[in-house]
């Protein structure tokens, strides 16, 4: 219908029209919604015709209807990627010329979105053939853009030059590619010949048109057509040096990336404000620096600032937007391109300034040019909450953000300071505070500019702080840096207790609520930073702060409502126990290395400013005791923070802390109190955990290991009695049902557990006759509440944590007996059917219950990856064996409760998906013969959710599941080698009553990793652990391997590929003196030939 590529002669004129007629319509008909799939079916039709460019051509040229144009446009794109084989070379370049000449012969055209359309066809047709054409092919298409862009055939020409470099530069990036179903290894070799061949022309010729009519822009008294050519220049520079430079111009970075899936890696992901830096390589110095081109960039900015001061809008412009955006890139400017000295040529244009020097003078200009956006901070400020836009402020920090970035700490402070009195930092703080200020007037106010700049610049405080010994020490900070350091946590802190006095009395709903102290918590990270920066003057600042609200309670106590003074001590709590502690795994809390390599001349340990902080808080939660002051000024909140945050845990990891604790008469009221008095039980469930944890770390610091198992012991034994006595209890299944009841067996189970989780050396003996002592009423506990589905995830998780610290340590009686337990307690589970779930529930219930039997599920994962790891560690003096315990029956006997209730729907939870994968992948490793003997059912159903993991996208999930693969194939492999059955049916494979063979285990498996291995995106760390598993597979399955390497060969249409291909087949399983043994010498082997093998394959099988 639609065929053609030469212009039509006049007796193809009625068919043109009448194409042009039909396409017309059936846009119109689309934009009005008449008919739609018939207008659709239309153009369809234009599109998936053969050969339709003569019909493209003269709906271009011709049409009035501007849709219509576009679908031609479009037409002629699908058509030529999907025909290019079959066209000639002249055809080929006969339409790129076209679309670039139709282009610049409507260059002055209203339909904007036409033009870009063909620009885009135009650069999409030029990469197909990017391979194809010779450089002399390429140069007649970039002499035409060229002249385009210099500005001899007008400003609209001018303009579309440029627009067509950027749609060129967007296709080879490989983040914003068109799909053209062509092999990876196209799109890898078109983005490498760009970056090292044209990139940089590319940019040269925009930095040439912006020069061009600067001029004119400067000297006008109004805006002028020059200032879109300007702001395209402007954006094309940005464009060019936001992309991911991989390949060097020497080549060390020459081999392609057939692994990639295309996104950049090189952006701080862990902030809130992206952050590229520009790594161009060497090459790319003259232009970016020796040229003056960031001199001239900041003054262009400078002068146009200047010119429209009064003009308020003008900030908010394209052009101004554009300038800003590439001086903020610049300003993240790092590697080669600042040259060593092996690169005299261009030092002598420096005036032989070596690499570190060179990158300062740079950072120096770009911040030069910045100052006049950012300082003074204040008066900047208050012109912006009089109406002026706050963008410009906004990158200002943006650009203080990229140069912390790309230096350290001294270098970034001392850049100011050879044209300022002051050094970076000092501004980096009054800048910072000044947010602070704008936003606690404002606090009401959600959308203003000082809150994006508020994480912008705390962002700029991590980038400095967390580079220097990772968690904020002050060793390379210069005394000016911390002394402004210590001056923004200062007005940080009063701001943040401003807030929260003033929150006391707004109305917010517990989501809002929640949300606040959430969006908090984000913050608190940044801010400890800042405090450690300056810990001598913040530590002693903070202590302050809370000894003056606590005396302002004290003072107001009966007559003044407390409410507003409560929040500060609440907001003043968060934040001191994130300066006096780190976040680690799980539960316990890191003394900071700047507060450990700090004060070390302090000897008495009762002067230690930090001792003086957390004692001051640990006497303030010792009032909570009496009643009368509990009521009157404790809130339940501040109760909780005061036992459950980081505060009492980072006080308890250190032996001479714990030492000087225990000697508190605070202290040993607390903890009298936690052992015996029933007033503690109000807190809720984490506290209570928390505060068992914590007081059981403090035992670290008696002088004797009996003196600490005896602390625990007595710490611990009315909530042990309490128990036994309950579960003793001849009436238990009615009084198990009363809330307070509830509500105190749940309140122990958090005690126990915190004790169970805090087991050391010292105190192990203690926590195992704890745990030993409520064996039984846990079992029974476990059958009475076998509805209560909260208390029993308490139990279950009682019981990991205590396996967890007391399995290593057990001698073989005592593990016959834990062993027992557990196998106990899982029965008890199965028969209750506790871990079921019904699918008649509502969608809604059906949810909560899902994640209910998650919780119970992983527990149990984590219960049964504790009892393996007897096997592992054992610090026993004699061995498990004594008492012949089999720790494997006792695992696979637990994954058979287990594992039927192990959805794939479940396994979306990410931890409970972590944990079960591990605890498979160990199985397989440790015990494959006994996996061996599970019934047909019960095996499957465990290789299904392997095959389900490979597919994660969590890397550790799928190494586990390969390492189980490995596994599994080697024991087969060896097994059967050595004239035993191995893995018997489960391999063999089955014919069911239908007569349908299916696959044994090892083929599906073999099928699915060369799937993965040849045609999915993965990280380049799973190519080692894949090699592993696939080696076994394949020894295992070597006619199946044949087949299907024979079956790919055949589907390649290319011979040059199908000869590689078969190359490559035979090369890995052959070279490198490979041999069918599986010992650790061949398993280096095949993932040395199998990583070649993806290297040289993946880039041609896989596609985009």
């Amino acid at each position: 219908m639609f065929n053609g590529i030469a212009g039509g002669g006049a007796e193809d004129l009625p068919q043109l029209q009448s194409t042009m007629r039909a396409i017309e319509l059936a846009c119109s008909y689309i934009q009005i919604n008449t008919n739609p799939a018939a207008a659709e079916a239309t153009i369809l039709s234009l599109h998936q015709s053969p050969q339709p460019y003569k019909a493209c051509r003269f709906i271009l040229e011709n049409s009035q209807v501007a849709s219509a144009r576009f679908q031609a446009a479009a037409a002629i794109k699908e058509a030529a990627i999907r025909e290019w084989s079959f066209l000639s070379t002249e055809d080929k370049g006969g339409l790129i010329s076209f679309c670039l000449g139709y282009v610049i012969q409507h260059a002055n055209s209203s339909d904007a979105y036409v033009f870009s359309k063909v620009s885009s066809v135009a650069a999409q047709l030029m990469k197909r053939g990017w391979l194809e054409f010779t450089p002399a092919e390429k140069e007649v298409f970039f002499y035409q853009i060229n002249q385009a862009i210099l500005g001899s055939r007008g400003l609209d020409v001018q303009f579309i030059g440029i627009h067509f470099l950027e749609s060129l530069v967007s296709e080879f990036s490989p983040s914003t590619s068109s799909a053209m179903s062509l092999p990876r290894e196209f799109h890898e070799n078109c983005r490498k010949s760009l970056e090292q061949n044209y990139l940089k022309t590319f940019y040269s010729w925009a930095q040439d048109a912006a020069l061009s009519v600067t001029n004119k822009i400067v000297e006008s008294n109004s805006d002028v057509p020059e200032v879109k050519v300007c702001n395209a220049a402007l954006r094309l520079m940005h464009q060019i040096l936001n992309w991911e430079f991989r390949y060097s111009k020497g080549g060390t970075k020459g081999s392609i990336n057939v692994f990639s899936d295309g996104m950049r890696s090189d952006t701080a992901s862990s902030r809130k404000t992206e952050c590229v830096i520009v790594q161009p390589g060497a090459s790319w110095c003259d232009v970016l620096l020796s040229s003056s081109h960031v001199g001239w960039l900041i003054n262009l900015y400078s002068s146009l600032r200047q010119k429209f001061a009064f003009e308020g809008y003008w900030l908010d412009c394209p052009v101004a937007v554009s300038a800003r955006k590439l001086i903020v890139q610049l300003c993240s400017l790092a590697g080669e391109v600042f040259p060593s000295s092996e690169y005299s040529v261009i030092l002598d244009l420096f005036n032989n300034l070596d690499n570190a020097q060179m990158r300062e003078q740079h950072l120096l200009l770009l911040l030069s040019g910045v100052l006049p956006w950012i300082d003074p901070p204040d008066v900047i400020s208050k012109e912006i909450e009089e109406g002026r836009s706050g963008s410009e402020m906004i990158d200002g920090c943006r650009a203080l953000l990229s140069i912390a970035t790309v230096t350290i700490p001294v270098v970034f402070d001392r850049l100011l300071r050879s044209i300022r009195p002051f050094g970076t930092l000092t501004l980096l703080s009054l800048l910072m505070g000044e947010v602070v200020k704008v936003l606690l007037a404002n606090s009401n106010d959600k959308e203003t500019w000082s809150y994006e700049a508020r994480d912008i610049l705390l962002d700029t405080w991590t980038t400095l702080l967390a580079s220097m010994d990772g968690s904020g020490g002050n060793s390379w900070l210069p005394p000016e840096g911390m002394h402004a350091a210590a001056s923004l946590f200062s007005l940080i802190a009063e701001s943040e207790l401003k807030l929260a006095s003033a929150s006391a009395t707004t109305d917010e709903d517990d989501a809002d609520c929640l949300a606040s102290v959430s969006a908090m918590d984000e913050r608190l990270g940044s801010y400890a930073l800042i405090a450690r920066a300056a810990v001598d003057a913040t530590v002693p600042f903070l202590t302050k702060l809370f000894s003056d609200r606590v005396a302002r309670l004290h003072q107001g106590r009966g007559t003044v409502d407390p409410t507003d003074t409560l929040e500060e001590v609440y907001s003043l709590l968060l934040i001191i126990g994130h300066v006096l502690a780190d976040e680690g795994e799980g539960e316990t809390a890191l003394v900071p290395d700047a507060l450990q390599t700090h004060f070390v001349d302090v000897v008495e340990a009762g002067n230690h400013p930090v001792v003086l902080l957390s004692s001051s808080i640990v006497k303030f939660a010792e009032q909570c005791l009496d009643a009368n002051m509990r009521s009157s000024i404790f809130s339940p909140r501040l109760m909780e923070e005061l036992t459950c945050h980081q505060l009492l845990h980072a006080l308890v990891r250190r032996r001479n802390i714990c030492f000087h604790l225990l000697s508190l008469d605070s202290w040993r009221n607390l903890a009298n109190a936690f052992a015996n008095d029933k007033s503690l039980f109000l807190l809720n469930g984490v506290s209570q955990r928390s505060l068992a944890q914590t007081l059981v770390l403090s035992a670290y610091g008696m002088q004797s290991s009996d003196a600490s198992n005896q602390y625990v012991k007595d710490l611990m034994a009315h909530m042990t009695s309490s128990l036994v006595d309950l579960a003793n209890n001849s009436d238990l299944k009615n009084l198990a049902q009363q809330p307070d009841i509830i509500m105190l067996v749940s309140c122990v189970l958090e005690r126990l557990r915190g004790a169970a989780s805090a087991t050391e050396p010292r105190t192990q003996r203690a926590i195992y006759e704890m745990g030993l002592s409520v064996m039984n009423p846990v079992l029974r506990l476990l059958e009475v509440y076998k509805h209560e589905s909260a208390v029993i995830y308490l139990l279950l998780k009682f019981v990991v944590d205590w396996v967890d610290g007391q399995i290593s340590y057990l001698e073989a009686h005592e593990t016959a007996g834990v062993v027992n337990f557990c196998m106990s307690l899982l029965q008890i589970y199965s028969s209750h059917n506790i871990g079921k779930i019904s699918l008649s529930l509502s969608s809604t219930l059906l949810n909560e219950a899902k994640t209910e039997k998650y919780k119970d599920l992983r527990a149990l994962l984590q219960l049964l990856s504790h009892l393996c790891s007897k096997d592992m560690v054992d610090f026993s003096s004699d061995s498990i064996e004594t008492q012949s315990t089999n720790i494997s029956q006792v695992v696979f006997f637990g994954l058979h409760i287990i594992t039927p209730l192990i959805t794939l729907e479940l396994l979306k939870y990410p931890k409970l998906c972590f944990d079960y994968f591990s605890l498979i992948s160990h199985m397989l490793e440790v015990y494959p013969e006994t996996l061996a003997q599970l019934n047909s059912d019960a095996f499957n159903h465990v290789l299904t959710t392997v095959d389900f993991g490979l597919h994660q996208q969590d890397v550790d999930i799928v190494t586990m599941c390969l390492r189980a693969l490995k596994a599994l194939a080697s024991y087969h492999y060896k097994e059967t080698k050595a004239g035993n059955t191995g893995l018997g049916s489960h391999a063999a494979g089955q014919t069911d009553p239908n007569g349908v063979f299916h696959e044994g285990i090892l083929s599906r498996f073999l099928r699915t990793l060369l799937q993965f291995l040849l045609f999915e995106d993965y990280s380049t760390d799973l190519v080692s652990t894949a090699a592993d598993a696939l080696f076994p597979l394949i020894l295992c399955e070597p006619n199946l391997y044949q087949g299907l390497g024979n079956e790919l060969i055949e589907k390649q249409g290319n011979p040059n590929f199908k000869t590689r291909l078969a190359n490559a087949l035979q090369v890995l399983t052959t070279s490198n003196q490979l041999s069918s043994s599986l010992d650790r010498l061949n398993y280096q082997r095949f993932r040395k030939n199998l990583n070649n093998f993806l290297i040289e394959v993946r880039g041609f099988l896989k596609t985009k």
